[in-house]
């Protein structure tokens, strides 16, 4: 037989969970095509894969790449961890369908104030990035943000009948288009004002198609059980697939965090037993992260640029603005030293501080440095970021524990150079090489296998993916091949923007695209359509 490709003398953790062996793997046209010990004359290329583990490529069920990808193709911050697709569209935010790109701009993580945005379906969109050729493949659900504005605008109130028809037309076109499923994100300025009948209502559709509901649940202070609960009746409701995204960040909501995660599994493993489809994951950071521009209400954000500072330098409009419960609120709970200020490159001297540092320095009420805060950049008014200091390792560990947690960046797939260069989204160049080397080398919670289980086959098959996420004769060859005593993240907290250790090779649909720990030049990803 000849073969294109032959990976030899590897230690195969081939995303089952299964124990480890060693084998060759051979590579031809994309696929897996024989498994053992292989001839090397039979082959056009070797990979040296001695002393690495050779597992399927990771998957990352939640990510936010949806523009990124677009401006640089190369994911490279995924690519160094052995990432070979992602999933994005996730809480409620994404590229496509929309209605008004303008108004549309600020739901879309990673998306410059002065890019272009030419499509407007789904379709368009994914054909957009597939003309771009992705270093990752990519699958996208459909967020319910950009179904809002493009039928009701920046709302505070449950859609109206003819809004929510609109929607329901909008969203079952896109799931035709390829879309896996549909998000929400309901703490989010679009979606706080959505009701859960609504939220039924799209799920009917998402579930006809045959999607996947993934859900950034409506986060209140003292509600962490109505968090979870609301998803769950939501998923009886529509009989859909339901994915509780970043499950345990219930531990914010009240004071008894690990109980709040501790319940929040209980009751996903009470539905499991009464026979619901019900996933979960989480992400790796011990703090959130989002955009400060999600401290204002949606109505504040209407108009360009001159009319939102308008509003952001009145002071009767600001009284008003200050009365808004956000996600930004509700991340602080009254503490505003647990907001951090990331970068601001209008005003240097706030970034790495908190906004109850900035605000006794200048003599202000947190809000009214929010508000200057956002005056000052309001040129990049949705590229603020800002870390919320609201998590304990020792609460969010229990998912980690939990056998069905799947793993996701929730962040931008990034590159140190090019267009992206400078810009970061925590998360981005960590969260695959973090989880392997603290549970699996540090905290030896959890095995190789089990870690690469989580990472691959688990979230393939929420998907659907019978062909992705193992490693077997005939699967695409989308692998990542690294050193278990070395794979790790070096990024941190303030320096975000460090290449992972470790990673030795990666495929993507048997394109080499890191070899010997650097980039090839070479990307096989594809745009997969459900």
């Amino acid at each position: 037989m000849n073969i294109d490709l032959l990976i030899q003398g590897g230690t195969i953790l081939d995303g089952t969970g299964d124990e480890p062996f060693v084998a060759d793997v051979a590579v031809s046209d994309g696929r897996i095509v024989d498994l053992g010990n292989i001839p090397e004359d039979s082959a056009g290329e070797i990979l040296d894969a001695s002393e690495c583990v050779v597992a399927p490529g990771f998957i990352d069920i939640h990510s936010h790449s949806d523009f990124t990808l677009v401006i640089d193709p190369r994911a490279v911050s995924s690519i160094t961890q052995g990432v070979t697709l992602e999933v994005v569209g996730n809480c409620g935010h994404g590229c496509a369908p929309l209605g008004n790109p303008e108004l549309t701009r600020s739901n879309i993580y990673g998306c410059p104030a002065d890019h272009e945005i030419p499509w407007r379906s789904v379709t368009e969109y994914l054909d957009a990035l597939e003309r771009e050729t992705p270093a990752v493949n990519v699958a996208t659900l459909v967020p319910n943000g950009n179904l809002r504005l493009a039928t009701a605008g920046l709302v505070d109130r449950p859609s109206t009948s003819d809004e929510l028809k609109q929607m329901k037309n909008m969203l079952s076109q896109a799931l035709e288009e390829g879309a896996f499923g549909f998000s929400t994100g309901l703490e989010y300025g679009p979606e706080r004002g959505c009701s859960e009948a609504e939220i039924v209502e799209l799920c009917k559709v998402t579930a006809n198609a045959g999607g996947i509901y993934a859900t950034h649940t409506r986060n209140r202070t003292g509600e962490a059980k109505e968090a979870i609960a609301e998803a769950i009746r939501t998923s009886a409701a529509a009989d859909v697939a339901l994915q509780i995204s970043h499950i345990s960040v219930v531990a914010r909501l009240i004071e008894d965090g690990r109980g709040a995660v501790e319940q929040a599994i209980e009751q996903v493993e009470a539905a499991r037993r009464s026979s619901l489809n019900v996933g979960f994951d989480m992400h790796t950071r011990l703090f959130g992260t989002t955009n400060l521009s999600a401290a204002l209400p949606p109505w504040a954000l209407d108009g360009d640029k001159a009319t939102i500072a308008a509003r952001l330098r009145s002071p009767s409009t600001r009284r008003e603005m200050k009365k808004y419960e956000s996600i930004i609120t509700a991340l602080a709970g009254n503490d505003w030293s647990r907001i951090v200020i990331f970068h601001c490159e209008s005003e240097p001297s706030w970034s790495r501080r908190s906004i109850a540092e900035i605000a006794e320095e200048r003599g202000d009420d947190p809000f009214d440095a929010i508000f200057d805060l956002l005056l000052a950049e309001v040129d990049r008014l949705h590229e603020i970021m800002v870390l919320a200091l609201t998590y304990r390792e020792r609460d969010l560990r229990l998912a980690f524990e939990h056998p069905d947690c799947m793993i996701g960046s929730d962040a931008t797939a990034l590159a140190p150079d090019g267009p992206l260069a400078g810009t970061s989204f925590h998360g981005a160049y960590t969260w695959a090489g973090w989880f392997f080397r603290h549970f699996v080398r540090d905290q030896k919670m959890i095995t190789p296998q089990e870690a690469v289980r989580r990472l691959t086959s688990l979230p393939a098959r929420r998907l659907g993916l019978t062909n992705r996420g193992v490693i077997r004769e005939t699967a695409c060859a989308d692998l990542a091949i690294l050193d278990p005593e070395l794979f790790a993240e070096c990024g941190s907290m303030f320096e975000p923007n460090q290449i992972a250790t470790g990673m030795k090779h990666v495929l993507v649909n048997g394109v080499i695209t890191l070899r010997d720990g650097q980039l090839t030049g070479r990307r096989g990803g594809q745009v997969l359509r459900r």
